[in-house]
């Protein structure tokens, strides 16, 4: 049976508009996003097979390339997940560049995490920020492996001139889902403050993203 058949209630499009995006189940919020499914198979029997085949929401998300090993979801279905990821990455950005001020980790945190989490190879950006600790960009810097990123301060420097940042919050993910610093994780810090000590650009907090909230560093007191 069609989704079309179903009870108008039933249908998640229909249902979405009724009761809100907030009534629908991932799946069902999945086939709304796919707008169709394939030959045997209705959108929402899709949405249900995408999330066995990732393993989880936020993995998929993370990784919608591998989506393919879906029957019957071509290349506009991906690029559609894709597109609904990107849109949520800008529009956490947008807010965090709206706020007067970071105050706190947690101002960072969200945005930082759905940046980074979930990635299955290790990530190293900045945060760039004004003389008011104001957001002005976020950018990747360096891609790894799961065994590390390596970090050239000579770059990190040089993109924070670019940025014009007075300050800087570094952030990376560690595919592990394990958010605790690492003796390599404290050492790059401290090496890259050192170098931007001599260029008067302050390294405010360096976030470890895992599977569960982000471990800033400087609360712990390691920068």
């Amino acid at each position: 049976m069609s989704i079309r058949d179903w009870p108008e209630g039933e249908r998640p499009r229909e249902k979405l508009l009724a009761r809100g995006s907030a009534a629908l189940s991932d799946a069902e919020l999945l086939a709304v996003l796919l707008g169709s499914g394939a030959r045997g198979k209705d959108a929402l029997a899709m949405g249900r097979e995408l999330l066995s085949d990732a393993g989880s929401l936020s993995a998929l998300l993370a990784r919608p390339e591998q989506a393919i090993r879906t029957r019957g979801l071509g290349p506009a279905k991906r690029a559609r997940i894709a597109a609904a990821l990107e849109l949520a990455r800008r529009s956490l950005g947008e807010q965090l560049r709206e706020r007067p001020a970071l105050g706190n980790p947690r101002d960072s945190g969200d945005y930082l995490r759905a940046r980074l989490r979930d990635l299955p190879y290790e990530v190293f950006g900045c945060l760039y920020l004004d003389n008011r600790h104001r957001v002005l960009a976020f950018e990747e810097l360096f891609r790894g492996t799961v065994d590390g990123a390596s970090v050239h301060p000579r770059e990190v420097v040089r993109a924070c001139l670019q940025h014009n940042a007075c300050a800087v919050i570094f952030a990376h993910n560690h595919p592990s889902g394990v958010a605790e610093p690492s003796a390599a994780d404290r050492a790059i810090t401290h090496e890259l403050r050192n170098a931007l000590q001599l260029v008067g650009v302050r390294v405010l907090d360096h976030l470890v993203i895992g599977s569960g909230e982000p471990v800033s560093m400087a609360a712990r007191g390691l920068i």
